[in-house]
């Protein structure tokens, strides 16, 4: 018996895609709890719609922006309303590099800036898409999402000269 085409690009697609989605559904909604229930539904949306998949996005950007979307929701949502959104940086789920006690400030810096910049920052240094799979996951003009990192660099850059020049 052969298998469903959907089912084995799913369990490929989990297997490739399911940290990067975690900690990005993290850092949007700052509950483990809730991130990983946005994963879960990103991926069912995924598989729901994958006939409608046109395969004229990479599948990163396609999963990214059923994520956003899906975290968006979640924040909406009357349980989020009420759920205690202060991040630690050690309960980010596990990422690829082992976590370096210094980065707390930096990270702290990135999930306070204004909404707009820590999509556009989470997504490029974070994520390390390029402008051009940010532009097409969050449908904005690139020259957009090129003002959006600046001005991102710009107050972080402002916000840990200090730090920075302490840790020398």
């Amino acid at each position: 018996m052969e298998q469903d085409p959907r089912r084995a690009w799913l369990d490929e697609a989990i297997t490739r895609w399911e940290k990067p989605l975690l900690r990005l559904c993290y850092a949007w909604l700052c509950d483990t709890a809730l991130a990983e229930d946005a994963v879960q539904e990103t991926f069912f949306k995924a598989w729901k719609n994958y006939g409608k998949f046109r395969g004229a996005a990479e599948e990163k950007t396609w999963l990214t922006r059923i994520a956003i979307n899906t975290c968006k929701d979640q924040m909406k949502s009357a349980w989020a309303c009420h759920t205690d959104r202060s991040v630690t940086p050690d309960a980010l789920p596990e990422g690829s590099a082992p976590f370096d006690g210094r980065d707390d400030t930096v990270t702290r810096a990135v999930l306070s800036l204004p909404k707009e910049m820590k999509e556009a920052v989470l997504l490029h240094w974070y994520q390390g898409m390029s402008l051009d799979e940010i532009r097409r996951v969050l449908r904005l003009p690139r020259s957009t999402i090129n003002y959006r990192l600046k001005k991102a660099k710009a107050i972080l850059k402002k916000e840990l000269e200090e730090w920075y020049f302490e840790e020398e």
